[in-house]
């Protein structure tokens, strides 16, 4: 008989718990140790090479490290939840200890005498069991009904010499069991007190909570789509760029992002006059809006803000939307790319990358990429653009060109911050890029229409030591760390997209390779841009030319005799197909033996694998008919 069991339940339990708390404490820990004690500055990208790095380390080192960075949502309901689910693992294991034993069959226990009581003392026990605990005395208990039927048991088993036996022998009255089965939950389940609240229970978890989470999680995967981004941030993208999309409106495109629709909200009336009040002094830089809703308007003058370095007249709550917005511009800056890949847009997506080096190094268009440097103003940058040819510098590509002991806008700083302007110098990658077009496996450098072809790109960083890796880059006023990384874009003259890709490799000789397969016949220049992820002004623009040549024009194909013997051979399909199509036709064949038939010699293989097959079969055929002819005649003959 089945009944439920508080132990049994117990071990259930503490089994199911471990499931969840082992992984979660392992993952708290190592939340606290990197908090804590883990996490270095170069982990979290919070490298101080330079003084302007200071207060972006020291704003990292906040959010990634000691208390600050475990005040996440998740963290804290993970931790609650853990610390609850604990205690009553802790709960469980004690009760376990003082009273672990799994219910088995003790027909002295169910009638609550002792192991030596003799027969009159168990038929008073029964009689008084069964008194309470019967069904008459307990009507809707289905408790009362399962212990009424334990204390028959337990009676038989100690009064039946059988059923003793087998109660002694093997642990139950039956006789042997090939499986032990109690139910492992609490008994107060069968209480009827507890009836209605069992049923809620069930109620609010099936009818309410599951429905409630698979919705969420339905809901919530259902809004994103490709790298984490929301599909109407892609329809948003869809609307608003196009093919003639120029660099100034990008910030609005940016803006209107689905991710900053919350964020971005005016919530009060003085956040709409703050962000009038900014509007003001970047209105100068601005595209004239075409959208006039409140997101985008709010995240556009905050974008400008960070562009046009007027950060500091922004009220904490805006600095903080604004890092929000900034924390996912890479992400949505090659959402932008991938829409332009798809539609073929190939100036669009060279304004894209752009845009995302503005927002790095927090410049726009008219802004000098001098500015990139630290300590360098305006004045700086007009320092460097006068005096000899030689040493002049009208950007930061012509400026890593200076030496060092003639770079000009330096005059007026502290020997720190000179050595902060070299050591950005060494930071900023100066790279050179080589071409090669080639079909792979073949010896010449002649490409034919159809060809699987091959432009390889080789970018070597000159300001690397053999054997050194890129880190992160140089970007003060960016709150985030980045990696340094490269795009790679090879388009048409006629501004169509072949290949787009990122290049992340770290090493200081990057092979990249670019394959496509040849068009027509003719002479093709093909533009190749290698474009920072970070930096303005370094970017590299190449001429490829490749000639196709026509396929008609290569050596005729030589098969050698081996592989056209093999052609020749049927197949294991043709050959089960043969023997179907000789099966049907053997009436045909028959009426065909008078013919004459063509000499094997003349047959092809197939044929003459055909022909010997149909023999073999006749064959057997006849020596079939010659067996049963004898046992006929055998069978006459005893007649």
């Amino acid at each position: 008989m089945l009944q439920y069991d508080n132990s049994a339940f117990a071990y259930f339990a503490i089994s199911f718990l471990v499931f969840y708390l082992l992984p979660s404490w392992i993952s708290i820990g190592r939340r606290l140790y990197g908090a804590f004690i883990g996490l270095n500055d170069a982990a979290i990208g919070a490298e101080v090479r330079t003084s302007s790095e200071k207060k972006k380390a020291a704003e990292l080192q906040n959010t990634m490290r000691g208390m600050q960075s475990l005040k996440s949502k998740w963290f804290v309901f993970n931790l609650a939840l853990t610390v609850i689910l604990s205690i009553v693992f802790v709960w469980l294991l004690v009760g376990v200890a003082e009273d672990g034993e799994v219910n088995s069959f003790d027909p002295f226990n169910i009638l609550d005498i002792d192991t030596g009581a003799d027969a009159r003392e168990i038929k008073k026990a029964f009689r008084t069991a069964s008194l309470r605990w019967h069904p008459d005395k307990n009507p809707n208990n289905p408790q009362a009904e399962a212990m009424f039927m334990m204390i028959n048991k337990a009676y038989e088993a100690l009064t039946d010499a059988t059923a003793r036996e087998n109660w002694e022998k093997y642990g139950n009255p039956d006789g042997r069991q090939s499986l032990e089965v109690s139910i492992g939950l609490p008994s107060f389940l069968l209480e009827a007190s507890n009836r209605n609240l069992v049923l809620l229970t069930y109620l609010i978890c099936m009818v309410v909570l599951v429905p409630l989470c698979v919705w969420k999680y339905y809901s919530d995967s259902s809004m994103y789509g490709e790298k984490d981004v929301m599909y109407d941030t892609y329809s948003w993208f869809h609307h608003t760029l196009n093919e003639h999309s120029i660099l100034k409106i990008l910030p609005e495109v940016f803006a209107g992002s689905a991710e900053f629709r919350q964020v971005n909200m005016p919530r009060t009336r003085k956040d709409k006059d703050e962000i009038g009040s900014v509007m003001g002094k970047v209105r100068s830089q601005m595209q004239k809006p075409k959208y006039n809703h409140p997101v985008c308007v709010k995240g556009n003058v905050l974008l400008h803000a960070h562009l046009l370095r007027k950060t500091d007249q922004l009220s904490e709550g805006a600095k903080e939307d604004l890092k929000a917005m900034l924390k996912t511009s890479t992400t949505l800056v090659e959402a932008m790319l991938t829409v332009c890949k798809h539609q073929d847009w190939l100036q669009t997506a060279l304004n894209c990358i752009k845009f995302g080096q503005y927002i790095t190094q927090a410049c726009w268009i008219k802004d000098s990429s001098l500015l990139q440097l630290p300590h360098f103003n305006e004045e700086e940058v007009k320092h460097c653009e006068k005096g000899k040819a030689s040493h002049q510098a009208k950007n930061l590509q012509q400026y890593l060109e200076v030496p060092d002991d003639s770079k000009k806008g330096l005059a007026r700083m502290t020997e720190e911050q000179k050595e902060d302007v070299l050591k950005c110098c060494s930071l900023v990658p100066r790279i050179t890029v080589a071409t090669k077009v080639f079909v792979d496996d073949d010896e010449d450098d002649k490409v034919y229409e159809g060809d699987l072809c091959t432009i390889g790109v080789i970018l070597d960083r000159e300001n690397l030591k053999e054997g050194e890796k890129a880190g992160l880059i140089h970007a003060p006023r960016y709150p985030y760390p980045k990696m340094e990384a490269w795009w790679i874009v090879l388009g048409t003259k006629e501004g169509k997209i072949i290949s787009i890709e990122q290049v992340k490799d770290p090493k200081k000789v990057v092979r990249h390779n670019i394959k496509f397969l040849a068009p027509r016949p003719g002479e093709y220049d093909f533009e190749l841009f290698v474009l920072s992820n970070a930096y303005i002004g370094l970017d590299q623009k190449h001429k490829i030319r490749m000639t196709t040549l026509d396929n008609s024009d290569l050596p005729a194909y030589k098969v050698h005799p081996d592989d056209a013997e093999l052609d020749d051979e049927p197949t294991l399909f043709e050959e089960i197909l043969n023997a179907n199509v000789e099966q049907d036709s053997d009436s045909d064949d028959d009426s065909d033996d008078d013919g004459e038939e063509k000499p094997i010699k003349q047959l092809s293989e197939a044929e003459r694998k055909k022909m010997e097959m149909r023999n073999a079969r006749k064959k057997n055929a006849e020596d079939d008919s010659d067996s049963d002819d004898e046992s006929v005649e055998e069978v006459y003959t005893e007649k």
